[in-house]
Order: C-alpha cells, then sequence, then structure tokens
C-alpha cells in the first residue's frame, strides 16, 4: 500500500456542522471536537484503538440536545469509510472481537458487504453518562453503519456500569474495524465471489 487510505468530508445541516478528515492506514492520531466531552472520548479510544487518523469538528444545536450532533456524526464518519476504502480491492473484509471491559463483555462483528445492517442488543435500563443518554450509542451506530454500507453486529453479553459498556462497544468497532479493513496480500483482488462489495 504506497497511499494512506484518506478521506476528507464536511457536512452542514440548520442543526450541525460537521468535518471529519479519517486516514485508514494512520498511526491512531486524533484531534476531536464535538462540544460533547463523553463522545469526544469515545472517539478519541475509537481512533487510538482502530489506529486511524481521526480529526472530527462538529458544531451542533447542543443546547437542545446531543442526538443530532451524534447522529450526524456517524453518518459523516460512516461516508468517510465508505471512501476511504475505495473499491476494497485485497481487504480482508471480516473483523470481529470479544472486548472484555471491567465487568462488562463486548462482541462485535463486522462484514465491508456493502450493504448496510445493524445489529445492536442494548442492555435495559442503562444509565445516561452524565448528560449523554446511553440510548445515543445506538444512534450513532446505526447512522454509522448504514452511511458506510457495512453490517455490524453488537451484544453486550454482560455489564452493568453505563461508561464501561459504552466504551466497550467502541473500542470493539475500533478493533474489529483495524481488522476487517487491513489489506491482505494473500487477497487477489475483491474478497467476494460477486465480484464486488
Amino acid at each position: 500500500m504506497t497511499e494512506p487510505r484518506r478521506a476528507y468530508l464536511q457536512r452542514e445541516t440548520a442543526e450541525t456542522y460537521v468535518s471529519i478528515n479519517l486516514v485508514i492506514d494512520g498511526s491512531g492520531a486524533s484531534s476531536i471536537q464535538t462540544g460533547i466531552p463523553f463522545f469526544d472520548h469515545m472517539l478519541t479510544l475509537f481512533s487510538k484503538h482502530s489506529l486511524f487518523d481521526l480529526k472530527v469538528d462538529v458544531r451542533g444545536d447542543l443546547e437542545l440536545d446531543y442526538h443530532h450532533s451524534v447522529e450526524d456524526t456517524g453518518i459523516v464518519l460512516g461516508q468517510c469509510l465508505a471512501q476511504a476504502l475505495g473499491n476494497k480491492i485485497g481487504i480482508r473484509r471480516y473483523g470481529w472481537v470479544l472486548l472484555p471491559m471491567d465487568e462488562t463483555l463486548v462482541q462485535v462483528a463486522i462484514d465491508l458487504s456493502g450493504r448496510s445492517y445493524l445489529h445492536y442488543q442494548p442492555p435495559e435500563n442503562a444509565n445516561a453518562i452524565g448528560r449523554f443518554g446511553f440510548e445515543l450509542v445506538e444512534e450513532f451506530l446505526r447512522a454509522f453503519s448504514s452511511n458506510a454500507n457495512l453490517n455490524l453486529h453488537v451484544d453486550i453479553l454482560r455489564g452493568r456500569n453505563s461508561h464501561h459498556m459504552a466504551e466497550g462497544i467502541f473500542k470493539g468497532l475500533a478493533k474489529a474495524l483495524d481488522q476487517s479493513c487491513q489489506i491482505d496480500r494473500r487477497v487477489e483482488g475483491i474478497p467476494s465471489s460477486k465480484g464486488t462489495l
């Protein structure tokens, strides 16, 4: 791989402005500013554990709610991943991880199939993390998987602490993406019997 796979996109609506610069073949360097401290933390560790370089600048209607900023970040990040992957020649395609985070155990599996699907098994009655409602994790995952055109399965096998569960999900997503996006020199062309992803 001579040139790093990268994408830069901006999206502006009446509710948010989102700018994302993504480099798949990076080192895990990040600069994250969404105005939502916990979300910044999640995206920073996402970058660190995926080894994606990630710059995120989001300005949203935070005085109203965090929903629009989180969802729109997922949209643009998913679009960036799809663009950066390009024709997907030589990728491993599949990635999976069983990730522990103290009392929490999260399972994440990904197929960079070109078809969007989200299976998400959330805990019942998970507490908010400060002002960050736990349901926002699902909103991010749905927006990301839909716009990246990938299959994403996330199961929280056990857990009690909302912070640990959210962190396990973002770290698991990162590790599964790192695996699935890697170039495997043994793969000739696109890893599909259809010849396209």
